[in-house]
């Protein structure tokens, strides 16, 4: 029996109707930008499997750490013991996030992280003595699938069954040029009419809606109004961060900080779940009390795991290589280049890219899981490529060791999928 005949005896996998697609490839190797299914068929990774894998599959750098690490200790409890790789991790992540962060809070994926800043956020202010429920989210977000992740993203199609079970979240519109009065308008009514702990949002990338871009200097000044009604921001940088936008995080495009930022995906290099809410000194020393309650009570019993926290160690000093960065370059430049190219095609809508992120429109109405997305999906693993388009975006988020060679593959297949599909 077949790995694909299996899997179906037992296996539920993530955002998938069944009855509609039972079908699951087999990949059984990956090495670089490239996956193995079991008959031997290379694909080259162009989402780096959700972003994750962004210094290529089974990285030798991180797993030859990892393997020696695997020998000294697997895993200690992390309430009332501490280890070397969770100290050293926090040492380089503070050396390379914005100057205002100073504690790492450890969790298990990009969801937790988030929850964890909603908690943040909302004992803060309730260890000061304020009443603040209520947070204010950006309309197409997407911050994850546990509750308080849930709560403060936009899309229904995740959302619909649980929106009656939801904590207390305001939406405000994606700033842009033509609508930015309004919607500062809007935030700031908000914050002066209703108790806000804090304003979530995905720095100048909005992954799951799409790739969408927005301007950094209109979430500048939203921040510069939260900081003036003492209201927390978090950055859920579980996407954007450790280099995707050309900088090691979007926030690094802006003046004004977050209190809080959202890690995961390719913290760990693909490697091992892991995520990490960072914060600042300020939003730490509201939890600092002689009072037992006033602690923050939160933990995942594989926090700081020590095997995870050496990944994301040689994570780090890949990231902040010559290769890597002269890779990021590279890849951003020719994403570029192509999107001069393929915008003038007739079934471009349009493009848009930051750093190694490329995403285009397609000049066709269609549904996010729709026949049209599958057709396309199957057209790109056909030819090699794993492209996993949003509704009528196909975007690209290829590892940063991807080469040159492998990215024209990704750009030729796109441009042929266009000319031989139709609508």
């Amino acid at each position: 029996m077949s790995l694909q005949e299996r899997d179906k005896k037992h296996l539920w996998h993530p955002l998938t109707q069944h009855k509609l697609h039972p079908n699951h490839l087999a990949i059984t190797k990956a090495k670089g930008a490239l996956l193995y299914d079991d008959n031997g068929k290379s694909y080259i990774d162009g989402i780096a499997s959700w972003y994750t894998c962004m210094y290529g599959h089974s990285n030798d750098y991180i797993t030859n750490r990892v393997a020696q690490q695997m020998q000294e200790l697997d895993h200690v409890v992390f309430a009332g013991f501490t280890h070397e790789p969770a100290i050293k991790l926090s040492e380089a992540l503070i050396d390379i996030l914005p100057k205002n962060q100073q504690k790492i809070f450890f969790s298990d994926n990009g969801s937790t992280s988030v929850d964890v800043a909603i908690k943040m956020a909302l004992q803060y202010h309730f260890n000061k003595g304020e009443k603040r429920s209520k947070i204010i989210a950006l309309e197409g977000g997407f911050h994850g699938d546990t509750f308080g992740a849930m709560s403060v993203s936009g899309l229904s199609v995740y959302n619909g069954p649980f929106e009656d079970f939801f904590i207390d979240v305001e939406r405000i519109p994606v700033p842009t040029t033509s609508n930015f009065e309004t919607v500062k308008a809007q935030f700031i009514k908000l914050l002066e009419t209703e108790n806000v702990a804090g304003f979530i949002y995905e720095p100048l990338v909005q992954g799951a809606a799409a790739m969408q871009m927005y301007d950094a200097a209109l979430l500048d000044e939203l921040l510069s109004i939260t900081k003036k009604h003492g209201t927390l921001a978090i950055a859920d940088e579980v996407m954007t961060g450790f280099g995707k936008t050309g900088k090691n995080f979007a926030s690094e495009y802006l003046t004004n900080q977050p209190d809080i930022i959202c890690l995961a995906k390719s913290l760990t290099g693909g490697l091992v779940p892991m995520a990490i809410t960072s914060c600042t000194q300020e939003v730490y020393d509201a939890f600092l009390s002689n009072d037992l309650a006033k602690g923050f009570f939160h933990g995942h019993t594989y926090s700081a795991n020590p095997i995870a926290c050496t990944a994301a160690l040689a994570g780090i000093e890949l990231l902040k290589s010559e290769n890597i960065q002269d890779n990021i370059k590279r890849i951003t430049k020719s994403h570029q280049d192509f999107g001069l190219k393929i915008k003038q095609h007739p079934k471009v809508k349009s493009t848009r890219q930051l750093g190694v992120i490329f995403a285009l429109d397609l000049n066709i109405k269609m549904e996010r899981y729709g026949d049209l997305r599958y057709r396309l999906f199957n057209y790109f693993m056909e030819n090699g490529v794993c492209l996993r388009p949003l509704g009528n975006t196909i975007y690209i988020l290829a590892p940063y060791v991807t080469t040159k060679e492998q990215m024209n593959k990704v750009y030729t297949t796109i441009e042929s999928a266009l000319n031989n599909i139709s609508s």
